[in-house]
């Protein structure tokens, strides 16, 4: 019961905020003036992140309502996951009306993945299959981790600067996989409902609650950013499902490789983005319209088109990964998927950049 009643208590949030968040953000004058990589005709909102987060925090309370501390083994690294939200959405917010520079913003995702760390939320235990056992034995892997059975423990500074890299990575991946209407927020959304049933699955109630109450906040704020989209999720919306994303998926074993798979096409897309640009000589952390979506529209597919296919391929990596039970086939099913997917884009890559 407390499942469907913080989903749809949310869900109810999303929907009802998310048009007032609208008309605050034109009365405001925080809008995404028409044209940019986005190639929108108009002034469009985007505190999208503020009733992203309001509904978010609806469903937050409510959770904390039905299920008393003391029911929970995860109460110190949940609160760090609401404590760095709150930073990071803030930090977004000042960036949708301000326009921060990139170090700033840097500073501030660092600031968020702090507090995660300090929460105990930091990557320092995987599995490995038994047949790569031999493997972390041996210099230099061996240098920096110690074996437990099929468990690696990584040396904790490398595990904090590891986790580092990926909370602020996933931040920056869903920034720049925000570049169509309903892109972002879809595939966040049908990644949270995986990170939800995964955590179900290995028995954490608490855990699978929270990205319930993010997939639910998504689902009512989606009607207003599919294409045509009448609100953007700006830097808020975008920073808070970035690290969402990255310290969910550390909270239970296994789900970390999921978020690899689930999130397989973003990921890459943004490092083969990054190499581009370092290769043609440009600043990696300027955007443009090489990502894989901009791409396929400037190709003339329609943007629900790229869109729902998008949302297709998170949907189909994301059970392959939850319903595979062995750790080999799921170390083997990753590394054929990210090496298809960056054949792929330098295949496509090439072809476009020929045409142009």
């Amino acid at each position: 019961m407390p499942f469907y009643l913080v989903f749809a208590v949310t869900f109810l949030s999303g929907l009802l905020i998310t048009p007032l968040a609208r008309r605050l953000s034109l009365r405001w004058g925080v809008v995404a003036a028409p044209g940019g990589r986005r190639k929108h005709a108009e002034a469009m909102p985007k505190l999208g992140g503020l009733a992203l987060v309001l509904a978010w925090l609806v469903g937050i309370g409510l959770i904390y309502w039905l299920l008393p501390p003391d029911q929970t083994n995860d109460i110190i690294r949940l609160r760090g996951v609401v404590m760095g939200t709150l930073v990071i959405v803030f930090g977004g917010l000042l960036d949708d009306w301000y326009d921060l520079k990139p170090w700033m913003q840097f500073g501030i995702q660092i600031v968020a993945a702090v507090i995660a760390m300090s929460h105990i939320i930091f990557i320092e235990v995987f599995t490995t299959p038994a047949g790569a056992v031999a493997l972390w034995t041996m210099p230099p892997f061996a240098w920096f981790m110690t074996l437990d059975g099929n468990l690696v423990w990584l040396w904790r500074p490398l595990a904090l600067l590891f986790t580092l890299f990926w909370v602020v990575g996933m931040i920056n991946a869903i920034n720049w996989l925000d570049g169509l209407d309903g892109l972002a927020a879809g595939v966040a959304l049908i990644a949270a409902l995986l990170f939800a049933w995964h955590s179900y699955r290995l028995g954490q109630t608490a855990v699978a609650l929270f990205p319930l109450v993010l997939a639910a906040a998504l689902l009512g704020f989606l009607p207003f950013n599919f294409a045509p989209a009448r609100i953007f999720l700006g830097s808020a919306g975008a920073y808070m499902i970035g690290y969402q994303m990255a310290t969910l998926s550390i909270l239970s074993p296994a789900k970390l490789s999921t978020a690899l798979l689930v999130l397989a096409v973003p990921i890459i897309d943004v490092a083969w983005q990054i190499i581009s640009r370092v290769r043609r000589g440009q600043n990696p952390l300027v955007g443009d319209r090489g990502h894989l979506h901009f791409r396929l529209a400037d190709q003339g597919v329609p943007t629900r088109t790229i869109v729902v296919g998008y949302y297709v391929v998170t949907a189909v990596f994301g059970l392959i990964a939850i319903l595979v039970p062995s750790q080999l086939a799921k170390l083997l099913l990753w590394i054929g998927v990210y090496a298809l997917i960056f054949v792929v884009l330098i295949w496509y890559s090439k072809r476009t950049d020929k045409r142009n």
